[in-house]
Parts: C-alpha cells; structure tokens; sequence
C-alpha cells in the first residue's frame, strides 16, 4: 500500500477529502488517462481499456488503487480491478446468467431460488466492478441505486411470501445507498413478521472502507438480527483501514462472515487462503465460503480446476482452526444453489462401521450403534412444522416420503410456473381469484 500523496493524482487532495466515502465514489478511476496516473499501463492493459466491447464497465475507488503495485502486471490486486482483453474472450461453457437468476425472479429484482430465502437485487451500483464479477451482465449498467418503488416490487413479493424467513440484500452493493435509503429499506424489511434474518452482502470493507462510518453503524445495529457477508479475496486487502471497518462492524454487534473467489494466478494457493483467513480471523471475520469462479461469458481466465479449490481446503484442515476453515462450493450452473465439494475423508462404509481418515492420513474407524434409527421424541411438533414447508430434494428420500425425485417436481419450478401463471391473469381479475392463486405457493 502506498501513501496517496505520493501519487500526483492526489498530491493535493486532503485527508478529510480522502476519508470522505463520498470523495471516495464520486472519484473512482473510470478511464484509462486517470488510471495511467496511477499504474505503468502495458500496451495489452492500454488495448482492452479502449476497447468499447468489454461488458463490464471499469471503476476503481482511490483508495483500492492504492493497494496496487503500480510496476506489476501480475500483481493479485491490480488483476481484480484493471480489465484486460481476455475478458472479451467467450468460452463454449459461458453463460449470460450462468445462475439462472433471471430465470428465478418472480418480480424485478428479487430472485427466489431456495425455499426459505431470497435474494433482493436493490442497487446496480459497486464502489468497485471487480473484473471476475458473476453479475457482470447487469453492474454497472446504470450504476446507481433503484428507486424506492422499484424495489417496493420486490418488498411486497417477500410480504406475501411467508415461506420466507432469510432475505440477503445485495447487487451490486447495498452500502453504495446512502444512510436514509438503506435505513428505510432495512425497516421495510424488518416490519414483515415472517423475515427473520436479514443479510447484507458487501465488499465494501475491502475496496472503500471509509464507508463504515459511526452513523452507518449506529442505524444498522437497529436491524438485528443483522448479518453481513464481506468479500476479501487476497491478504494484501487486508489493511489498517479495513481492519478498521470490519472492528466497527464487529464492535456494532453485527456477525462477520467472508466470501471469497478461487482466482487463477490471485489467491489459488492454500498458503495464501490460509494468511487471509487467519486475519480475517483476528478482525473477528469467520470465512464463509470458497466459491469456484462461475461460469460467467467474459472470465473463463480467471477460473481454476475444481481440484484446486479442493487442495486448498485438504491443507487448511487440520493444519489450522476450523474456524479458518470455509466451505468450498461450487454455485451450480441452471440456479441449482450452492454445491458443497469437499476432500473425501470417508474411505469405506459397513453396516455398523466406518473407515476415516484424517488430515494426517491416519486411517480410523467409527463404530455406529446397533440400533442407529432415529429416536428423537421431543420434535414432533417442530419436525412437523418444518417438513410441510421444506424444500423437498434428499432429504425426502431419507425420511421415506418418496421413493424417487424426478427433475419437475423442482420446487423451484413449481414456484416459478406459479409467478407465471399469476402474471398471465388480467390486471382487473377479482381480488379473490387472485388470492387463491398466491395462496398456492404458501
């Protein structure tokens, strides 16, 4: 990290100015002159920036740009923010959505994937676009928040939705909003009795920290149970000042989660996952989850094997806390959900034992009991409550309801026939056809 004074850019800025997260947007390097004052640009970095076919457009807050060496193509920070002409590269396995969230989106801007939670969609708008970004088809396009009544949209979906009890806010990134948009979004949220968990996704604390500010926590601890995902992907991202957000978060009450990318050439090496993890750690950030880089049209050069995300999580178990310890998964391609993918520590399995191993290589057995049913007693209500809204898949074939799943009994299909269905019916259909209608997916 180099001080900003020493880039020309800045020389005369103030350290008012610099702290100012205002300052901080409105001054993001967007063009390739202003980047030039920063970094010595290679004439492959110089080519792709005037280029007019990249998707996603460039931004890079002051401060972030900072953290880049200025002398180093390959420098793990200068990679996530700078484009380059492989993004105009499409691979054959690339997508548009390669998530299906468009697919899953009853109404603009909130996606229903899984049964009990959602994903609201309130801003287009980073402080940064990182280069490997998933959502690359819609950031940045007109780059600012939605209105209130485009997202009341999505509001009024989750009231009449009382499956839902999870609702993660992000986009974009929720903190671009200012205080008073964000406030009267997250009390919109938190009067629907149903929400109980609402989370915010944001990479802020990485890319422009000086958002976390006294007023930004104070309004937010109004909220809980609130939960905040950050998003670090490389050691060097943590600094001073990020150490400083994430500590007023923590302080704030506010649990901290991390969800990092498995990038080739920035962080595929477990040495590098494990002195992130272990401080994020000590800014009492618990790492969440690895994803595998998605199959998004325009990033096919920053993804890995699948064997390598899992190398990294055979190394960190064991030989670190499991609290440092992530879930690698890979974000399955047609809206599938999360996937875990982990080593495979179970060699063997017999009617009554199983052979382990362990991070050592030590090999070990576990015996079951004979009776190894289940003899829960004290559940039956709750056992009751949470099957008749489950999201079936496994875990009826585990509890004997079915003995086969098949494809269109998807839930998620289910649900997405029914928004179908309920937008071809006409604008003046009486009231209570209409309710009859939305009662079906409850």
């Amino acid at each position: 990290m180099i001080n900003y004074r020493e880039v020309s850019l800045w020389k005369d800025v103030k350290p008012k100015e610099w702290n100012d997260w205002h300052w901080q947007l409105v001054n993001r390097i967007t063009d390739i002159d202003t980047l030039s004052r920063v970094i010595a640009l290679t004439p492959e970095e110089k080519k792709a920036l005037n280029d007019d076919l990249l998707e996603l457009r460039m931004a890079i807050t002051p401060y972030y740009a900072t953290l880049m060496d200025p002398n180093d193509i390959n420098c793990p920070i200068r990679m996530q923010a700078v484009p380059t002409s492989a993004e105009r590269n499409t691979a054959e396995e690339d997508f548009h959505d390669p998530l299906a969230e468009d697919r899953y989106a009853p109404v603009p801007g909130f996606v229903h994937r899984y049964p009990d939670r959602g994903i609201l969609l309130v801003t287009d708008q980073c402080s940064m676009y990182c280069r490997f970004c998933t959502r690359r088809r819609f950031a940045g396009e007109i780059d600012r928040p939605k209105s209130r009544e485009e997202i009341q949209a999505a509001i009024d979906y989750i009231e009449r939705t009382p499956v839902l009890r999870d609702i993660l806010v992000t986009g974009g990134d929720p903190l671009t909003m200012e205080d008073e948009n964000l406030e009267w979004l997250l009390t919109s949220l938190r009067r629907i009795p149903h929400v109980e968990i609402i989370r915010i996704g944001t990479r802020v604390p990485a890319v422009m920290p000086q958002r976390i500010t006294n007023s930004l926590v104070t309004m937010l601890k109004k909220f809980h149970p609130l939960w905040i995902n950050v998003h670090f992907n490389h050691p060097k991202e943590i600094t001073p000042h990020s150490a400083r957000a994430l500590n007023m978060l923590a302080n704030a009450g506010i649990p901290l989660g991390n969800q990092s990318v498995l990038l080739r050439g920035i962080n595929d090496c477990p040495y590098i996952f494990k002195e992130l993890f272990h401080k994020l750690l000590v800014n009492r950030v618990r790492p969440y989850y690895i994803y595998q880089c998605d199959l998004s049209r325009g990033i096919s050069h920053f993804r890995t094997s699948v064997g390598k995300g899992i190398e990294i999580i055979e190394f960190l178990r064991g030989h670190t806390t499991g609290m440092a310890v992530p879930t690698f998964v890979i974000d399955a391609p047609g809206g599938g959900g999360k996937i875990p993918v982990m080593p495979n520590y179970v060699l063997a399995q017999g009617e009554r034992r199983i052979v382990l191993r362990n991070f050592e290589g030590t090999i070990t057995v576990y015996t079951e009991p004979e009776n190894a049913g289940s003899h829960c007693h004290g559940c039956k209500e709750i056992c009751t409550r949470q099957s008749a809204s489950s999201g079936g898949g496994v875990s009826e074939l585990l509890e004997g309801s079915r003995l086969q799943l098949e494809p269109q009994v998807l839930k998620r299909e289910e649900r997405r026939h029914q928004w179908m269905e309920e937008k071809a019916q006409p604008k003046n259909a009486p009231d209570a056809q209409r309710s009859i209608s939305a009662s079906k997916d409850k």
